[in-house]
């Protein structure tokens, strides 16, 4: 297995002693004075990529490289990043190992045989659904084309009235799936009104903007319910009667128990991406909401997997529905996934600003596990001249939404997030997803590295392994 290898001088190399494209140069391992730019293998001075200026000296002792998956470890006087703990307070469990990743890469590198998706044939092209002329048109003005597959299963099942599982993982174009023939619905039929469910902030703000673009010039609105924004400008939307309510879980609640919402008149539901608001802890909400739901209802579930948990919801929210199953391979071959060995004696945040200086690192999306760790190593590289920032738990939604949108407008190459931050984002041209921390589960890692090697586009996930 190919693997990114860091050595005592500083050398990047493949296992097969052939240098990795891309990430080839030495570097001394002396505290002392650092040049202006690093040379490649080939001695020619590095230019063009990278913050230039930095600090030409690091005090010892910020950051540790040598401890090991599960311990914490802090910053400053108390080590360094490394650490796999949900919180200086406890202890983050996991549910696989380094030799699972390692086997996941592996089989990633195999020949694999064609997948259903990759060899699916389109039955619908968007102008043949039966949906009104304006919609269509406004499909054509966001650049759709030919629909995804399960675009092409879903939409004429959600026309017909149908309820509906649909198996899909993020990226497979869901949104539009279910988005396209309920806006024509409540097109045709204003009195129709449509709650969807979202896990995280970014997710639901995600859908809206999808929902204005797919809505624009039909007379249809919308109103955004999440966390940090105004309840009182939130309540002020309500009043205006919207068509559609785009929610997260928590502030959906908040406003259900205020009287501000009453889920009794919702005739369509849509839970998106259920197992993600399972994991964060809103099974019981979610059991709530279904309960006081009219029985007459058109309900939709979108989830990636279906847990015994994302079970008991299902058999309260659907019935007889049609079920999807378009999911894409667990990791994507657009995706090249490698190991980051960092050996002891090596400090890790000093392996990370090696690789963020390498040209091709032009986006990248860097993951650690705590809200606490996120913040102090995005401040850190801010401090040695990377333009870099960090989404969070602990930011206002105004800084979160102010954040994305640097980072895809390409103010900022680098971000970094937690999972939860991060559940959802759909932000193009994604180079490389650095593991900076192991995640909890294989599941998680799937998830991260599936933010690059998007719409057909190449990308490389690296994951830090501290050995």
């Amino acid at each position: 297995m190919n693997a990114y290898k860091t050595t005592q001088n500083r050398s990047y190399s493949s296992s097969n002693g052939a240098s990795s494209s891309g990430t080839s140069f030495n570097r001394s391992s002396s505290q002392g004075q650092r040049s202006g730019g690093f040379s490649p293998r080939g001695g020619s001075s590095r230019s063009g990529t990278g913050p230039r200026n930095f600090a030409p000296r690091r005090s010892g002792g910020g950051y540790s490289g040598g401890n090991s998956y599960g311990s914490r470890s802090g910053y400053g006087s108390r080590g360094g990043y490394g650490s796999n703990s949900r919180s200086p307070r406890g202890r983050r469990s996991f549910s696989w190992s380094i030799s699972d990743l390692i086997k996941s890469i592996e089989f990633s590198k195999r020949p694999r045989p064609v997948s259903s998706e990759e060899a699916y044939t389109n039955e619908f092209n968007f102008v043949d659904f039966p949906i009104v002329d304006i919609l269509k048109r406004n499909i054509v003005t966001k650049g759709f084309k030919t629909p995804s597959p399960i675009q092409d299963k879903a939409i004429p099942a959600i026309l017909a009235g149908e309820d509906l599982i649909g198996i899909a993982n993020t990226g497979t174009g869901k949104t539009a799936a279910f988005l396209i023939p309920l806006v024509n619905k409540v097109f045709k039929d204003k009195t129709q009104k449509v709650l969807i469910i979202a896990p995280t902030r970014e997710l639901a703000e995600q859908i809206e903007t999808e929902f204005r673009y797919l809505s624009a010039g039909m007379g249809i609105y919308s109103a955004l319910i999440i966390g940090g924004k105004s309840m009182y400008a939130q309540k002020l939307g309500l009043n205006r009667r919207p068509n559609f309510i785009i929610s997260t879980p928590g502030r959906l609640n908040d406003h259900v128990e205020r009287g501000n919402i009453d889920l009794g008149t919702f005739n369509n539901v849509v839970l998106d991406e259920t197992d993600r608001m399972v994991d964060i802890g809103f099974l019981q909400d979610i059991k709530r909401f279904i309960a006081q739901l009219p029985k007459e209802r058109q309900s939709l579930f979108f989830s990636a997997t279906v847990s015994n948990k994302v079970q008991e919801i299902l058999q309260a929210f659907v019935q007889a529905p049609v079920t999807i199953s378009v999911k894409k391979q667990e990791t994507g071959e657009n995706i090249k996934q490698e190991i980051v060995r960092v050996q002891g004696g090596l400090k890790k945040i000093d392996v990370l600003h090696d690789l963020l200086i390498t040209n091709g690192f032009d986006k990248v999306l860097i993951f650690a596990n705590t809200k606490w760790g996120v913040q102090k190593l995005s401040d850190e590289l801010v401090k040695r001249g990377f333009k870099a920032d960090a989404i969070h738990g602990d930011k206002r939604q105004g800084q979160r939404h102010q954040t994305l949108q640097k980072f895809r407008n390409d103010e900022i190459k680098i971000l970094l997030a937690t999972d939860v931050a991060s559940r959802g984002l759909d932000i193009n041209n994604v180079s490389h997803v650095i593991n900076y921390e192991l995640p909890a589960s294989y599941d998680e890692y799937v998830h991260r590295i599936g933010r690059t090697g998007r719409a057909d586009k190449k990308g490389t996930a690296l994951t830090f392994m501290e050995e």
